[in-house]
């Protein structure tokens, strides 16, 4: 079973739990529900997990679902599961699938429409909907009909679902592969390409690009790959395989002597390749995977190193994340490419989350703060900044909020004498309500160095609306960094839209920054809204929003997003040094 498949499985067993009893069943519901969770975000396939006995390293999984997963791949089922789903018809599992379809609502109308074909369980819903059944039933009328209708007809368009990997995920298969290539002595260079190595948020099959002088050596140790599930096709010099989650790798196999022809003819985008093929061809030059052809004089070269294919044709070097054609080659002519951001340039984390007990309105940290800081070090950062979600409004009073805040800032004074090869600042991560209040008043804020502001509620505001939302979050003097601005998820939803020009004027004039949050489902912003904001001058933080020490490694996916971007260290706060970046916070 794939990662989606077992997280599919996981959410279904939460929505029987809350079909048969929401209360008595509420930590079996959270528990599946935050299972669900992980794995859709792993970045590797929960099936390698298990065979390599690696499930304990997994964040958030208890051991009693540890177990079920090891029943899931040994046995193919769970006993305990058949007991859960019993008695629910399959098909209500097809509409929770519908965005806005809650498992009770399914449910209901399955139930109350004999709706237990699952094979046309949506088909059969929409004529009970058009027929105007639903508008009669309790607790239904024309507004929820109508609303039903809508929602079958955008997932039937198949809004925010593709078959695509998210770049993480792709990025983890692949290098687990080219780890185990790395291994065989034959050996000598290996390369990802395509969308993978331009780091596109999202990636369709994985090619991974090899020089040998042994190519059938380097074939048969391809196709013997340990977590393969079949061999789809084995040549002379390219294979396939598909491995575990269903998705396919392709071998490409060149003589170190053309390597670097190979790695430029499979790494630009279409428009990119077609653009230089054309300059080339004005230069009386022939491009292929296998070198250069002079067109005059019918001679070819071949080249090891893309630098010298690039130079042979007039250009700098372009880093891959930026062959997209959107302006890299006009500058590369002219020797001016800007000299991108790279991962060991980011000298802190500023959105982190840590277990310290804040009682908050979304999700808590799994990790001690302790452990965070350690990790930090390990990294090399110089700086930190924990960024718990605020204590829940619902729940909680703005004297209580206010003594949670400060009880948690005695934690990190405590933690800050003790530390002094990592500072730590004293963040929070704080809702924007839907009327552009923050979710904890002055007095609260005041406590903090500063705060890190974001959506997480009422996603359907028009565009107007959510952009005056957003600037009245960030209108505090202590709103600093904007988290995951345009609230996409990869795969799943789309996000909301900004009146963009509105937002970076006002950042760049009252010293805001707009995060780039590097959480694999998240990527946002995405690399052509990071562009934008480079050309508009608006500074931008890279952050992982971790929830898990494990996560803190996840700072090198907001990079690559910041590199297609076009962006520089003068565009990332975060590869200020402390103090200068202690500056632009209070600031």
């Amino acid at each position: 079973m794939s990662n989606q498949e077992v997280a599919k499985l996981f959410k279904d067993i939460a929505d029987a739990y809350t079909i048969k009893d929401e209360k008595k069943f509420h930590f079996q519901i959270v528990a599946y529900q935050r299972a669900a969770d992980t794995i859709s975000n792993l970045t590797g396939e929960l099936s390698d997990y298990y065979k390599e006995d690696n499930l304990k390293n997994l964040p958030g999984i208890g051991n009693t679902i540890k177990s079920h997963i090891i029943d899931l791949f040994k046995k193919g089922k769970v006993a305990h599961f058949d007991w859960v789903l019993k008695d629910i018809p399959e098909s209500v599992f097809v509409l929770t699938e519908i965005p806005s379809f809650g498992p009770k609502k399914a449910y209901k109308l399955v139930k109350e429409f004999k709706l237990h074909n699952p094979g046309t369980v949506i088909d059969d819903l929409e004529k009970v909907a058009e027929a105007g059944r639903i508008a009669k039933l309790e607790g239904f009328g024309n507004k929820s009909q109508s609303d039903i209708l809508r929602a079958i007809s955008e997932y039937r368009l198949g809004k925010g679902k593709t078959t695509r990997m998210i770049l993480p995920y792709a990025f983890e298969v692949s290098q687990k592969l080219i780890d185990y290539l790395k291994k065989c002595p034959e050996v000598k260079k290996v390369e990802a390409l395509g969308s993978l190595r331009r780091r596109s948020p999202t990636v369709g099959d994985v090619d991974i690009a090899i020089s040998t002088d042994n190519p059938k050596k380097v074939i048969e140790y391809f196709v013997s790959y340990p977590n393969k599930e079949r061999i789809i096709e084995k040549g002379e010099v390219s294979a396939s395989i598909l491995v575990s989650g269903g998705r396919q790798i392709d071998l490409l196999i060149q003589p170190e002597e053309s390597f670097g022809s190979l790695l430029q003819h499979f790494t630009g985008s279409k428009n990119h390749n077609v653009h230089l093929r054309e300059l080339a061809l004005k230069k009386g030059l022939s491009l292929s995977e296998y070198g250069i052809k002079n067109l005059k004089t019918k001679k070819s070269q071949k080249y090891s190193e893309e630098e010298s294919f690039y130079k042979a044709i007039g250009l700098e070097w372009i880093p891959p994340e930026l062959r997209e054609d959107k302006g890299e080659i006009e500058l590369a002519e002219k020797l001016k490419l800007p000299k991108l951001v790279e991962l060991g340039d980011i000298k802190g984390d500023l959105h982190i989350h840590s277990n310290f007990p804040i009682e908050p309105s979304h999700d808590l940290g799994k990790s001690p703060m302790e452990e965070m800081i350690d990790k930090a070090g390990q990294l090399n950062y110089e700086y930190i900044g924990f960024a718990e979600h605020n204590p829940s409004q619902s729940k909680h009073s703005n004297q209580k909020i206010y003594e949670l805040i400060a009880k948690r800032n005695e934690k990190i004074e405590q933690l800050k004498s003790h530390n002094k090869n990592v500072r730590i600042f004293k963040l929070l991560e704080t809702d924007i309500l839907p009327n552009g209040n923050l979710a904890i008043d002055k007095k609260s804020l005041n406590i903090l160095d500063a705060s890190i502001v974001s959506i997480h509620s009422v996603f359907s505001m028009d565009k107007e609306e959510m952009t005056k939302r957003v600037l009245e979050g960030l209108s505090h003097p202590k709103a600093k960094i904007l988290a995951h601005p345009t609230g996409k998820l990869l795969n799943v939803r789309p996000g909301y839209d900004l009146i963009w020009d509105k937002i970076f004027d006002f950042c760049k004039k009252n010293n805001k920054a707009l995060e780039i949050n590097s959480w694999p489902q998240r990527l946002d912003l995405s690399d052509i809204m990071i562009k934008m904001a480079v050309e508009a001058g608006v500074k931008m933080v890279i952050n992982t929003d971790s929830h898990d020490v494990s996560h803190m490694e996840l700072q090198k996916y907001g990079v690559f997003m910041a590199r297609r971007g076009w962006a520089t260290n003068n565009d990332i706060l975060n590869t200020l040094e402390y103090n200068k970046f202690s500056e632009w916070l209070r600031n």
